[in-house]
């Protein structure tokens, strides 16, 4: 019970961290809107770092096949790219549609489903050893999902959605955690081993929509001092995610 109850509110912690982006409500929606490229291109690079630098060598790392690791990293990019196709195919690709997600926002919601799926699991799974490498791992995560979900916020707004969707739909995203940690908890701490198996589809995903869904957006400005800071913002998210392994 101890562990449930341990587990349950680290996970409930990490989901709350999706609400980062309430602090930018003083704002204004307004001015929050004329910075959000550089908000998108934080999110380029936080979802390359996580994917280059966490995700994939933790998946080499652990899986004994390195040809096995590399066709799942290519899978999650071909399955992001025949999930992309078939939300274009049912539903308009226009931004400024009404009455759906633009397809990036659902691409990048699936992506983050999975991401937060599997820290729940691994929290879980921590906790199950013992508690103090529980509240180690929880740590970490909190801290790697912070920069996360600045991205995923970003990459929302830019989508088309009111600050206050964004918050919503990235809190509901996150959620998964709790499912993740549920399952493990439920079924056992074995079924943590599977998670491995996520990881590389989760990286390819991420690098399928950075570098097929947002890079593009940013390369429509030109103006110089824009494109210099999106650099910076890019360059800050890899940093971010790079400075992360200290904790880990």
């Amino acid at each position: 019970m101890t562990v449930w109850i341990y587990t349950i509110l680290s996970v409930i912690a990490v989901s709350l961290i999706s609400l980062v982006g309430i602090f930018t409500l003083s704002f204004g929606e307004s001015k929050i809107r004329k910075v959000i490229l550089f908000f998108v291109s934080f999110a380029v690079g936080a979802l390359f770092g996580d994917a280059l630098i966490h995700l994939i060598p933790e998946t080499f790392e652990k899986m004994e096949s390195n040809l096995l690791a590399s066709m799942l990293v290519l899978s999650g990019i071909i399955i992001f790219f025949a999930l992309e196709k078939f939300i274009h195919w049912r539903h308009c690709h226009d931004a400024s549609c009404e009455g759906h997600l633009h397809p990036v926002i659902t691409m990048n919601i699936v992506g983050d489903m999975v991401h937060n799926l599997i820290d729940g699991m691994i929290i879980a799974g921590s906790f199950s050893i013992s508690v103090p490498l529980g509240i180690a791992t929880t740590i970490a995560v909190v801290l790697h999902e912070i920069p996360q979900e600045i991205g995923d916020f970003g990459i929302m707004i830019h989508g088309g959605l009111t600050v206050k969707k964004a918050l919503m739909l990235n809190f509901l995203s996150a959620t998964t955690a709790i499912l993740g940690a549920v399952i493990v908890l439920a079924v056992g701490s074995r079924i943590t081993g599977s998670s491995v198996f996520l990881l590389p589809v989760t990286a390819g995903g991420f690098l399928y929509i950075a570098g097929s869904d947002l890079i593009p957006e940013l390369k429509h400005e030109t103006k110089i001092t824009v494109s210099i800071g999106q650099l910076l913002a890019m360059i800050l998210g890899i940093a971010v995610m790079a400075a992360l392994l200290l904790v880990d």
